[in-house]
């Protein structure tokens, strides 16, 4: 009936005829030829679709202007081009031929010059490059994408070291926190708590009706700035920019959500630009009731594959909601589990450089929330799976120290739930200094989100215990990271082996050259998302993420070793993610969770076929 009724509109709207003076143009719209999937079926009969099927569609034939075959732009417009410019998806500016312009409607509208995609890139990276304020180059980066989607997706995935940083951490955390400042069209949906009881609706407006994977998040611990309420749209805007750079999953089907709920950061309540509900924020049940009808709106309208990443929650909200709806949804937590997965990749890598395994180490946290503990259990489990040793045996190399210091058992009574498992028998220690003389690690890892707490004295004392201690800083921004990649080089003498979460240049210490790594999540979640979209999961498991550490360790080369890295460098990172959503591809596959048959034969080969690729193509 749906497809019937839409069938009359597009017949009636095809009738329309233009009231623009001498030439009368009709309405141009899609015909519905145009867009037939290669089953034969048509986009218009989408709608009546709850849920996405297995692999990667290309529902709205955003791949097929990056072919030779010309297609007609999927957009509305009476008697001129003019909105075609203002469709980000298909304008592509001074790219339009003579002969595109003509037939569209442009002419006029756009200076006589011709621009390639390539010479569009040239110039806008001249552009960024005279910026010199990071928070600039971030509103010229969503200027850019609000304009022209292809060119900039083609922008940030060739120059992606360069442009990482910009988009996402560590400029994004300025970004939220200046969002209501800087503001200027939204990107994404905002659910707050005066939608309680019609949140259906309002995903009903979103104009995408095919969507595959979700970020939301509810803006309370965002990076290490605290809560930032509903400023921290920036987050799940920045996370899907690279789920469609790096793992090649198509904007159309991404959808970055807010949940508001309140702050209680009160300097925005008083700030007369902030843009989110004046209220402190909702707990207990009022929370629980909006995020259940949220959870069970988005399965109703997009139906069981769609992937919902819970991002920069609090950790009494983290830890809840993922045990909560695990097993009931596809869902990820990427700061509880794709941190995780890209230190441990890390890791398995540093292990050539260090010697050993995994249980031969000993691990300190200083830092015992979501991503410390989640870390912790990952490391644990990968440790058991491969010394067939019980998850309580090997639980017993990890050590985390919190803000009352070391976690030990006569502190166990008081300790939140998730602390629980990390109390081992040891007098009590105050201090991360006592802790790494008492303790003697080999690993020590940072996700406090306090700066500078990796002191001289804790580096030296590292150095003094190993041969190459094993140092990450992971807390972002780079403000808030546990110490600089010149103070781990420096104060270890050159000896130590070293990563961070946000970026840092390359030092030079003793005459040689030192490239920190990156322990940056992106390694993982976009080509982790890929993965479960392409083979159809219906759930995650931990299984899932210990594949993609392994792939992501695989990719580290002897090159990389020769400089001290134990990450690959991000110019592969499509390449990266390409074997990544095949490694956990056939991991779902094995344990029977996909859903997307018969599997394909080269994972590999069909997830690079899956990815969306930002190159012009022709219009007819």
């Amino acid at each position: 009936m749906l497809a019937f009724k839409r069938a009359n509109i597009l017949r009636q709207a095809i009738g329309v005829v233009g009231l623009y003076g001498r030439r009368e143009r009709k309405i141009r719209v899609v015909m519905e030829s145009t867009f037939k999937e290669m089953n034969g079926e048509s986009v218009l009969d989408l709608e009546d679709k709850a849920g996405v099927g297995g692999g990667v569609e290309d529902v709205y034939g955003e791949d097929r202007a990056s072919e030779d075959q010309a297609i007609t732009p999927w957009t509305v417009s009476v008697a001129s081009g003019y909105t075609l410019l203002r469709d980000p998806r298909h304008n592509k500016g001074l790219a339009f031929t003579d002969k595109e312009r003509d037939a569209h409607y442009l002419t006029g509208l756009l200076p006589p010059a011709l621009f390639s995609q390539d010479l569009q890139e040239k110039r806008l990276m001249k552009i960024l490059r005279e910026y010199k304020v990071p928070l600039q180059r971030y509103m010229a980066m969503m200027d850019l994408q609000e304009r022209n989607e292809k060119l900039f997706y083609k922008l940030l995935i060739d120059n992606v070291e360069e442009l990482l940083p910009v988009v996402y951490t560590p400029t994004v955390g300025e970004a939220c926190q200046k969002y209501g400042s800087i503001f200027r069209r939204p990107q994404g949906l905002f659910i707050s708590l005066k939608e309680k009881g019609k949140i259906l609706e309002v995903l009903k407006n979103w104009p995408e009706k095919s969507i595959q994977v979700i970020v939301v998040t509810d803006g309370e611990r965002i990076l290490g700035l605290g809560d930032l309420g509903c400023q921290g749209m920036g987050i799940p805007v920045g996370k899907l920019s690279l789920y469609t750079a790096l793992g090649g999953v198509r904007p159309s089907a991404c959808l970055p959500i807010t949940i508001d709920v309140g702050t209680n950061n009160k300097k925005l309540l008083e700030d007369e630009f902030y843009i989110g509900l004046r209220q402190n924020r909702a707990t207990g049940k009022e929370y629980a009731e909006l995020m259940e009808e949220f959870m069970s709106a988005v399965k109703q309208n997009y139906g069981e594959k769609v992937l919902i990443q819970f991002e920069d929650f609090a950790n009494h909200n983290a830890f809840e909601l993922l045990a909560k709806y695990r097993t009931t949804h596809l869902v990820f937590n990427d700061d509880i589990q794709g941190t995780a997965s890209v230190v441990l990749a890390g890791l398995v890598a540093a292990l050539k450089l260090v010697g050993g395994t995994l249980a031969d180490h000993t691990f300190l946290f200083l830092g015992a929330g979501e991503a410390g503990t989640g870390i912790a259990e990952l490391i644990a489990l990968e440790i058991s799976k491969k010394t067939n040793a019980p998850l309580e045996e090997t639980r017993k190399k990890i050590w985390l120290v919190d803000s009352k210091g070391l976690i030990v058992s006569s502190r166990k009574e008081s300790l939140q739930h998730f602390k629980k498992p990390w109390a081992h028998e040891h007098e009590p220690v105050k201090e991360l200094l006592g802790a790494v003389k008492a303790i003697k690690p080999t690993v020590l890892i940072g996700t406090s989100g306090v700066g500078k707490t990796f002191t001289k004295e804790v580096i030296e004392a590292m150095a003094s215990i190993n041969e190459k201690p094993l140092i990450l800083a992971l807390s972002n921004p780079t403000s808030q990271s546990e110490c600089t990649a010149e103070e781990a080089y420096t104060w270890s003498e050159g000896r130590a082996i070293f990563a961070s979460g946000s970026p840092f240049d390359p030092v030079e210490f003793n005459g040689k050259v030192f490239v920190p790594g990156q322990a940056n999540n992106a390694y993982i979640f976009p080509g982790f998302g890929l993965g479960l979209i392409m083979s159809g999961t219906i759930r995650v498991h931990d299984d899932l993420l210990l594949a993609a550490s392994e792939a992501l360790a695989a990719q580290v080369t002897e090159e990389n070793y020769a400089k001290g890295l134990i990450y690959p460098p991000f110019t592969n990172i499509r390449k990266i993610s390409a074997h990544i959503a095949a490694n956990v591809a056939a991991k779902a596959y094995e344990l029977g969770l996909a859903s997307h048959l018969p599997r394909p034969k080269d994972l590999v080969k069909y997830a690079e076929s899956c990815m969306y690729t930002p190159v012009y193509g022709s219009y007819r």
